[in-house]
């Protein structure tokens, strides 16, 4: 979660990830790739999974404005569309186990009654198709919070823990979460810390014998000014400006976690009447630092969104800028450090690595270009 290929690159050139530079070394594939747009957790989490874009699982976005005019978190599995590759395994005899940091993805992943746990509520998620009626006890430690530098690793922990313990799984999903990376750029001291511990647990899948697939749900860019305060464009404060009424803006970052990001991302949605759709797309347009505004109908084309779930105008903005609604609508000092957030085109380069070397076939698709989406087709079809 939030591993910008830059994390990677200056981990391995400091030497601080050996395991991955061994694997890298012996054959395995390292490429960059895409995300889904926009770059956000739980878009990117189900196209991982599902192996396909949002307008076929339905999630564009980890929050939207539901038809009745409330605001709607996009965690419950009745919103889902299609079935994950977990799923689909399981039902033809496979073992599967999925493991989430964040408690928010867990019900969405389990969709269909698969196997799964989350770091975050491990002490209250048991594994008993496995065996495992105490996660916490099997890891040998207790669960950290979604603000503590080591949560996703205690994700990777469970994951081996139950696999030494329950034998090795056909397709294991581990999803971690981005904390530290909203904290901090490369070579910072946690970020330091988290890539050290990540690679000694990455090694220790691979002597499982598993092969690996590592990519991000999206990458990661600083939003702030030299000074450190947030740089943010405030879209009611456009529309107003505009002389548009009737308006709805809906920032689909919005998650239960304020202190990554304090719902503050490069991507939002405007709900405007008819009438003031093509004003609004003029008036947010005209800023330096927007990127995109395409029309409800042009966005579900351009991003491959669900038609329903989206607004009647897409806006994106530039590396360096995120997109707020009002200054009084949103919380800055409960940030963990100057802004560092995601969701637009730049957040959207990710690494896609496999433990293992790629068919012919495999190796020219990867490089001539690949998304995150493709990972498991990789892993299950693309080893040599």
């Amino acid at each position: 979660d939030g591993c910008d290929p830059r994390y990677l690159d200056d981990a391995l050139e400091r030497r601080l990830m050996p395991r991955l530079a061994e694997m890298l070394d012996r054959g395995g594939a390292y490429e960059l790739g895409r995300s889904q747009m926009p770059s956000f957790t739980n878009t990117n989490n189900m196209s991982i999974v599902t192996g396909a874009p949002p307008v076929v699982h339905g999630l564009p976005g980890n929050h939207y404005l539901a038809s009745d005019g409330a605001e709607v978190q996009l965690s419950d599995p009745s919103f889902l569309r299609a079935p994950s590759i977990h799923k689909a395994l399981q039902d033809q005899g496979g073992r599967v186990l999925l493991v989430t940091a964040k408690d928010k993805l867990r019900r969405l992943l389990a969709h269909g009654d698969v196997p799964a746990t989350s770091a975050e509520k491990a002490h209250e998620h048991p594994l008993s198709a496995y065996g495992v009626e105490d996660v916490v006890a099997l890891v040998g430690r207790p669960n950290p919070g979604p603000y503590q530098w080591d949560m996703s690793h205690y994700a990777l922990e469970i994951g081996l823990a139950v696999s030494r313990q329950a034998g090795p799984f056909d397709l294991l999903y581990v999803s971690t979460t981005d904390f530290v990376q909203h904290a901090e750029g490369p070579d910072g001291d946690m970020a330091d810390r988290y890539y050290r511990r990540f690679d000694e647990l990455f090694g220790e899948y691979l002597d499982l014998g598993y092969v690996v697939g590592l990519v991000a749900d999206h990458g990661m860019n600083a939003k702030h000014h030299p000074d450190g305060s947030p740089r943010v464009i405030y879209l009611e404060e456009v529309l107003d400006a505009a002389g548009i009424s009737g308006y709805h803006v809906i920032l689909p970052i919005t998650d239960p976690y304020v202190v990554h990001h304090g719902a503050l991302g490069s991507f939002a949605w405007v709900h405007v009447p008819e009438r003031d759709v093509s004003r609004a797309a003029e008036a947010i347009a005209s800023l330096p630092a927007i990127e995109e505004v395409f029309t409800r109908d042009e966005a579900a084309v351009i991003y491959s969104h669900p038609r329903d779930r989206i607004g009647d105008l897409s806006v994106a903005s530039d590396a360096q800028t995120a997109l707020g609604k009002s200054p009084t609508k949103h919380d800055l000092s409960v940030l963990a450090g100057p802004l560092r957030s995601h969701g637009g085109r730049h957040e959207q380069i990710v690494p896609i690595i496999v433990s293992h070397p790629l068919s012919p076939e495999y190796a020219a698709r990867h490089r001539a270009g690949v998304e995150n989406r493709d990972i498991h087709d990789l892993v299950l079809n693309g080893v040599c």
